[in-house]
């Protein structure tokens, strides 16, 4: 027996339930995996509110951290006591232990901490994909990114800026603002405070950004189409303000450009899973990405986490300890 969050009706961050759950020997393509850390992200609060429907588990979470126990048979490239990190949506994670598709799991490099591979992984995977892969970004281009005092945000800044890109981001916050000028964001813009479409233009003398990355979507659609130059890509991934509807997508100019993609567009095949993994751990490795880890509370707190993310009151990633 080992211990999970369940949830048996959907609602507020009271809604968890902590209880015993059995764990099974790993089947074919499977390992049993006990969790160290496990990762919080924005999508977990919509599958606890019921706007995504709850997993026929019960019990949510999409990335964590954790030793392998046993493997099941037919896997090839693992091993016990092997340390692993993954990315396996749509559930499972916020447990001691689980298990887990083996081709979902990937060895954690000795330079990253569990609390590292927690909090960083899926964000700098979702990075890495939208920097190197969707739009491949280079010297001299002009980005903007939402959120950017989030977890992708903050590591979308860095490597940016490290490629050489001028970065402006959007937040809630001057706290927020500052964090994200200390990752590498040359302008960042408290759009509670004033019109992000107007400073980006005063930025950037009018001509625009060449790519913006969101993720929040509704809200933010109409100042991001607005932010790009000509022939300028918007690449949404993700929608957590809603989904944008076809009213305003009729709206975009026809020399704009909307591409709308999600991290499995990217990691279909275990090759690719490797190849996008081993690009962002060596952007951790040689210091162009530090993985910044924001509050780490025991896994009985998820609703806490998620409180306190719904508010907008955090900052990084936080980060589940088991």
């Amino acid at each position: 027996m080992s211990k999970a969050l369940v949830l048996h009706r959907t609602g507020g961050p009271d809604a968890f339930s902590w209880e015993d759950v059995s764990v099974a020997a790993p089947g074919p393509g499977q390992v049993r995996l006990r969790q160290t850390a496990v990762g919080v992200n924005f999508l977990d609060t919509l599958f606890r509110r019921g706007v995504i429907p709850l997993p026929p588990s019960k019990i949510i979470g999409w990335e964590g951290v954790g030793v392998v126990e046993a493997i099941g048979p037919e896997v090839a490239d693992l091993k016990a006591g092997d340390r692993v990190t993954y990315v396996s949506p749509p559930e499972g994670a916020y447990a001691e232990a689980r298990l887990l598709p083996a081709r979902d799991a990937v060895v954690l490099p000795p330079h990253l901490s569990d609390e590292q591979g927690a909090a960083g992984y899926l964000k700098g995977l979702t990075a890495q994909y939208l920097l190197r892969q969707t739009y491949r970004v280079k010297r001299g281009d002009r980005i903007l990114i939402h959120a950017a005092a989030g977890g992708v945000g903050l590591m979308v800044c860095q490597w940016a800026k490290a490629l050489g890109a001028t970065v402006i981001g959007t937040v809630s916050s001057h706290a927020k603002a500052e964090l994200a000028r200390r990752n590498g964001c040359d302008h960042a813009i408290v759009y509670t405070q004033e019109d992000a479409a107007k400073r980006i233009a005063a930025i950037t003398d009018g001509r625009g950004v060449d790519v913006v990355y969101d993720s929040v979507g509704k809200e933010t659609f109409a100042a991001s189409t607005a932010s790009l130059a000509p022939h300028g890509v918007l690449v949404m991934f993700g929608g957590a303000s809603g989904p944008v509807s076809a009213e305003q997508f009729n709206k975009v100019p026809y020399d704009r450009y909307v591409i709308r993609t999600t991290l499995q567009s990217y990691t279909g095949t275990r090759a690719d899973l490797l190849t996008t993994a081993n690009d962002f751990f060596a952007a951790v490795a040689d210091g162009t990405v530090k993985i910044p880890v924001g509050k780490v509370l025991p896994l009985r707190d998820a609703g806490q986490a998620h409180h306190e993310l719904e508010t907008r009151q955090s900052t990084g990633a936080f980060v589940l300890a088991v």
